[in-house]
C-alpha cells in the first residue's frame, strides 16, 4: 500500500510536539502536515482532503473537540484522534459519542502512533473496498432505476431486456407501488426508441370524456370548453412509447378504441375526420386480474390479447422480502442528499419490522416510510419510532383461522387505515404508499364507505 497517499493533519499548540509526531508519521512515508491550534485546523480542512486528524485535547480558543465537531460537519470520511494528557473516562465518552475512533494519551511512543496509524489505514482501506463492492453488486441487481437481489425479480430483468429489443405490445401486471412505470421506462430506454419520447397516461385518473381527449387529442369545438385543436398522446410519443397505465380501468367504448389503434395504427382526434397515422410502441400497465375481467364480461377478450404479446409480471415486495435491506439503502442514499443530512441505515430492530410488514404499497410504502423516519429521526441510524408503522394486530393478520384471501387482507388493512385517519383519503395514501386515484379506485371496489375528508 502507498502510505503517500494517506493525509494526516497533526493538530497541537506544542511545536515540538507538532514537529516529532510529523517526524514520525513521515519516516512511515505518511503526507503530513501540521496545524499549531483550532482555526487554522479548520481552515485546512475546508481547503483540502485529509485521511485522519491527529488533534489535542486542550488547546487555547477552539479545543480538540471543537475541532472534532467542526471535522465531522467538513470532511466527515476523515478519521479524527484526540490526543490528551488528561485522560479521563469522561474525556473518552464524550469524544468518542461525538465521532472520534480513539484516543492517545500522552506522553505516547512513536511506536505506539504507528500501529494505531496502520490500523486506521487498514480500516479506511477496507471501507473503500466495501464500497467498491456495494457498487458493483448494485450494477448486478440493477435494471436502469430497479434495484434488486431477488431471483423473481431478476427472471423480471432478464425478460425485460429481451423484451426492450422488440416493438412489441408489452402488459405489465403487479400491484400499486411495485414499479410499473419504472420498468416500462426501463424498457423504452433500452430500447431502439430510446431517442423519442416517453409519454405517460393514467387511465384510471379521468373520465372517459377526458381520457378520450387526452388520448386522441381534439378539433376545434368537439366539446364545450374546446377552444382549439389539441393534439393527444398518441401524437406525442410518436416514434416512442405511449406507457398506458391502469389499463384495467378503462371503458368499454375506449377499450374499442384503443383495439382500433393497435390494429390499424390510426385514429381520429375527437370532433375530427383526419385519420392519423403513429408509429408508437404501447406498453400497458394494471394491478387488476385482466383474466378475472374478461371473464366478468369487464374487459375486452380481443383487447387482452392484443395487450398482452410479452406479459410481465412484477411480484410484491412481500413475496421478495430479500430486497429489504438494498432497497432501504439505495433509499436511505437518496433521502440523505434530498435532505441534506446524513442517514446512515435502520437499526436491528427497526428491521425487524420492516420485514414483518406485509407491504401493500410495496416498494412505494418502503420509500414513503423511510422518508417519514428520515424526516423525524434525531440522528443518522433510523429506529422503530421514526418508521411510524401501524401495528397490524395478530387476529387481524391470520384472518379467519388464517384462511383469508389476499383481497380481504389488503380491504381490512385500507379499512382501518381510513378508520385511523378519520377517512382523510390524502393522509391514507400516503400511509399506504399509493396515490388518491388508486385509493379511490380501491375503496369502490372494495365498496368501503370513504368518511368525510378532515383534511387536503
Amino acid at each position: 500500500m502507498d502510505n503517500r497517499k494517506t493525509r494526516i493533519l497533526v493538530v497541537d499548540d506544542e511545536e515540538i510536539v507538532r514537529e516529532s509526531m510529523a517526524g514520525w508519521l513521515e519516516k512511515d512515508g505518511y503526507t503530513v502536515a501540521t496545524a499549531p491550534d483550532g482555526p487554522t485546523a479548520v481552515e485546512r480542512l475546508r481547503a483540502e482532503p485529509w485521511s485522519i486528524l491527529l488533534v489535542d485535547l486542550k488547546m487555547p480558543g477552539m479545543d480538540g473537540l471543537g475541532v472534532l465537531e467542526e471535522a465531522r460537519k467538513l470532511r466527515p470520511d476523515a478519521v479524527v484522534v484526540i490526543m490528551t494528557a488528561y485522560a479521563t473516562v469522561d474525556t473518552a465518552v464524550t469524544a468518542m459519542k461525538m465521532g472520534a475512533f480513539d484516543y492517545l494519551v500522552k506522553p505516547f511512543d512513536p511506536e505506539e502512533l504507528s500501529l494505531l496509524t496502520q490500523k486506521i489505514v487498514a480500516q479506511q482501506a477496507l471501507a473503500r473496498e466495501n464500497i467498491l463492492l456495494r457498487k458493483v453488486l448494485k450494477r448486478e441487481y440493477r435494471f436502469r432505476d430497479l434495484l434488486s437481489n431477488s431471483p423473481k425479480m431478476h427472471a423480471v430483468f432478464d425478460l425485460a431486456r429481451v423484451a426492450a429489443r422488440s416493438h412489441s405490445t408489452i402488459l405489465v401486471q403487479g400491484e400499486s407501488g411495485t414499479g410499473k412505470e419504472l420498468l416500462a421506462r426501463a424498457i423504452h430506454v433500452e430500447s431502439p426508441r430510446s431517442t423519442g419520447p416517453f409519454v405517460a397516461v393514467s387511465c384510471a385518473a379521468l373520465t372517459e370524456t377526458l381520457l378520450e381527449s387526452e388520448l386522441f387529442g381534439h378539433e376545434k369545438g368537439a366539446f364545450t370548453g374546446a377552444v382549439s385543436r389539441r393534439k393527444g398522446k398518441f401524437e406525442a410519443a410518436h416514434g416512442g412509447t405511449l406507457f398506458l397505465d391502469e389499463i384495467g380501468d378503462v371503458s368499454p367504448k375506449l377499450q374499442l378504441d384503443l383495439l382500433r389503434v393497435l390494429e390499424e395504427r390510426r385514429f381520429s382526434r375527437v370532433g375530427g375526420t383526419e385519420s392519423i397515422q403513429v408509429d408508437v410502441r404501447i406498453i400497458a400497465a394494471t394491478n387488476r386480474d385482466l383474466k378475472k375481467a374478461l371473464e366478468d364480461g369487464r374487459f375486452r377478450e380481443d383487447l387482452y390479447y392484443r395487450l398482452n404479446v410479452i406479459p410481465i409480471t412484477l411480484p410484491p415486495l412481500r413475496q421478495r422480502r430479500e430486497d429489504l435491506p438494498l432497497l432501504v439503502e439505495h433509499f436511505l442514499e437518496h433521502l440523505g442528499v434530498e435532505l441534506g443530512r446524513k442517514l446512515e441505515a435502520v437499526s436491528a430492530e427497526g428491521m425487524r419490522l420492516l420485514t414483518a410488514h406485509d407491504w401493500p404499497g410495496n416498494v412505494r410504502e418502503l420509500r414513503n416510510v423511510l422518508e417519514r423516519a428520515a424526516v423525524v429521526a434525531s440522528g443518522p441510524i433510523l429506529d422503530v419510532a421514526d418508521l411510524g408503522l401501524l401495528e397490524v394486530h395478530t387476529e387481524e393478520r391470520q384472518g379467519s383461522e388464517g384462511l383469508a384471501s389476499l383481497e380481504e387482507v389488503e380491504r381490512r388493512h385500507i379499512a382501518e387505515v381510513l378508520r385511523r385517519t378519520g377517512g382523510n383519503v390524502s393522509h391514507a395514501a400516503r400511509i399506504l404508499g399509493i396515490d388518491r386515484v388508486t385509493l379511490y379506485s380501491k375503496i369502490k371496489r372494495y365498496e368501503l364507505r370513504k368518511e368525510p375528508e378532515s383534511g387536503t
